[in-house]
């Protein structure tokens, strides 16, 4: 659906974008990922044709962004991180003038219209004044455009930043129902937000791909991708005693020693889970200490992506 080609972009001796290649397949909600200043903006907006490339190429259904920007451009929905709305037309209004600026008339783009507002539940608010209504539901409008002319592919710039906690769950719900007809990508600074909607994840840093795959992928190929937790009652000296004891332990972190009780997070680099689990159990039985808590922890996004950006400085994107 999508072919990103050795995508470049400088500003003067800057590299925002760098020999960047990545393909997205059609019928998937994509998160895209990075610190601050990685070119995220930058690689959106050369996508969507809003920004030019220094070297590279952009594929959207086989037409070049460059060279076919008009066949392109029909592929895809656009909701940048402010959305472009007219404060003082009514939501049916302002679907009206898109429409008709993407080229939509007639009984067409009223059966669209009324399809969009439909989808992304507007019909209480449609005739009301968008100055009027809350940020959630301006998110709702700017969607709503962005569905106008059924576009395979919409591009979604943190759709819900700066909204309340019920707004995020109804915006996610719509993504997620969104990624069932059309292909979604998604940018967000809420990495529980992405691993919760997105089924594929890219990383970029400094400009390149860091990391493409799926999130439980991702997080099993971390290097820290496993903690075994426990609390026990014990001295420190005789944890440390009976941890040095397990083969398959080599690292560990004693946290909050207090009244008797010490918590402990084991590092696994290798091995199972479980097994580890079991050994641990097993030896503090032996020496007749109590274990009052055991879990293992997996690794999350938030994880996978601190690993791959950490030591990265913040600059303008």
């Amino acid at each position: 659906m999508i072919k990103v080609e050795h995508l470049t972009k400088r500003y003067g001796n800057f590299t925002a974008v760098n020999d960047l290649s990545f393909e997205i397949e059609e019928g998937h909600v994509y998160g895209f990922l990075g610190p601050n200043g990685a070119g995220k903006s930058t690689t959106m907006n050369i996508m969507t044709g809003c920004l030019s490339a220094t070297e590279g190429h952009v594929r959207i259904g086989g037409h070049d962004i460059f060279d076919e920007p008009d066949k392109a451009k029909k592929l895809m929905g656009y909701l940048p991180e402010q959305p472009p709305l007219y404060m003082n037309e009514t939501p049916l209004e302002y679907l009206k003038f898109v429409g008709e600026a993407k080229g939509i008339k007639g009984r067409e783009l009223a059966g669209q219209i009324k399809t969009v507002v439909e989808r992304t539940r507007l019909e209480d608010v449609q005739n009301r004044l968008i100055s009027k209504l809350s940020k959630g539901y301006r998110q709702r409008v700017g969607i709503a455009q962005a569905l106008l002319g059924n576009p395979g592919v919409i591009i979604l710039d943190e759709p819900t930043v700066g909204l309340d906690p019920i707004q995020i769950i109804e915006i996610r719900d719509l993504i997620k129902q969104l990624g069932q007809e059309h292909t979604v990508i998604l940018s967000s600074h809420i990495l529980s937000e992405v691993q919760a909607i997105c089924e594929k994840v890219l990383i970029i840093v400094r400009g390149k791909l860091a990391a493409f795959d799926e999130p439980g992928n991702l997080e099993k190929l971390l290097t820290a991708s496993n903690t075994v937790s426990f609390v026990a009652e014990a001295k420190v000296w005789e944890i440390e005693e009976i941890l040095q004891e397990i083969e398959a332990v080599s690292d560990w972190q004693i946290k909050n020693p207090e009244d008797g009780r010490v918590r402990v997070d084991v590092r696994i680099d290798s091995g199972e889970a479980n097994d580890i689990c079991r050994s641990i159990f097993l030896a503090f039985a032996e020496k007749k200490r109590a274990l009052l808590e055991l879990t293992k922890k997996g690794a999350n996004l938030e994880d996978v992506f601190i690993e791959l950006t950490e030591g990265e400085s913040e600059v303008a994107d």
